[in-house]
């Protein structure tokens, strides 16, 4: 099963790149992040017309907003409200054979990497560390996780390590927490499995670059992890790199990973 994440921002506007995206990788599932769009406009219909007749949705109008699209039947599962708001941030859903499949949108942060000064990114401190308290009180069993989680954990996953060490996404405080995260559900980094951590990596360059890719500032906040049952069913996964410089791209690219679920 392919299945892809991507933070489309704004699932009505990017329709047409979504088409394409499609088209080019052929996945069986896609993930969205920051849907930007209420449940009741949702455009079910263009979805299902590009194959994906099973579609779970829960968003809101302007901001963030997740959505599962597949070409399987889908069983949603729980749905919470991290931090106490109701701000569409994630969602699961069962897929053939048994493994849960979650979603998230992980708060960016803000600018400012210090949460007595910044609100949103004590917002994301806490997100993190509900994620790791959820996680802990439960069996890793067989799990995929995927979504924009806001961090670029390793120095290859930026374009500078010493430059962004205080840049919110990179800093300390947050890798430390993503690990804590990882380590509470036993996760694997499917990208990373395929793709040697030692190689630089990117999923998400900045708009202010209006020539993408530029001198190719990125950073790869995208991410596909499975849990130990799956880490050796991940046969391969890439970031489609090349649909940033697309006619009206997001500043996200899709990553996608192939796991054998049967």
């Amino acid at each position: 099963m392919r299945i892809a994440t991507w933070n489309i921002n704004s699932l009505r506007l990017r329709i047409d790149t979504l088409r394409r995206v499609v088209e080019t990788i052929r996945p069986d599932v896609v993930c969205l992040q920051e849907t930007k769009v209420r449940d009741e406009e949702f455009p079910l219909m263009d979805v299902r017309a590009l194959g994906f007749n099973h579609v779970l949705y829960h968003g809101m109008p302007n901001y963030n907003g997740v959505a599962i699209l597949s070409k399987a039947p889908l069983k949603q599962l729980v749905t919470v409200d991290w931090c106490e708001r109701d701000d569409c941030r994630y969602l699961s859903a069962r897929l053939p054979g048994g493994a849960v499949l979650h979603n998230f949108y992980v708060p960016a942060g803000g600018d400012v990497p210090d949460p007595e000064q910044n609100d949103m990114f004590a917002h994301k401190l806490r997100f993190l560390d509900e994620m790791i308290h959820w996680f802990d009180g439960q069996k890793p069993g067989r799990a995929i996780l995927v979504g924009d989680l806001n961090i670029a954990p390793l120095e290859t996953d930026v374009w500078s390590h010493k430059q962004l060490l205080k840049v919110v996404s990179h800093t300390p405080v947050e890798v430390e927490r993503l690990g804590r995260v990882m380590a509470a559900h036993r996760w694997v980094d499917a990208v990373r499995h395929i793709v040697p951590p030692s190689q630089q990596l990117y999923s998400w360059w900045s708009y202010r670059n209006r020539t993408w890719p530029g001198d190719d500032r990125g950073r790869r906040l995208d991410h596909v992890w499975v849990t130990p049952a799956l880490a050796g069913r991940v046969k391969d996964a890439a970031v489609l790199r090349e649909a940033r410089g697309w006619d009206r791209p997001s500043d996200h690219a899709p990553v996608w990973a192939d796991i054998d679920l049967m």
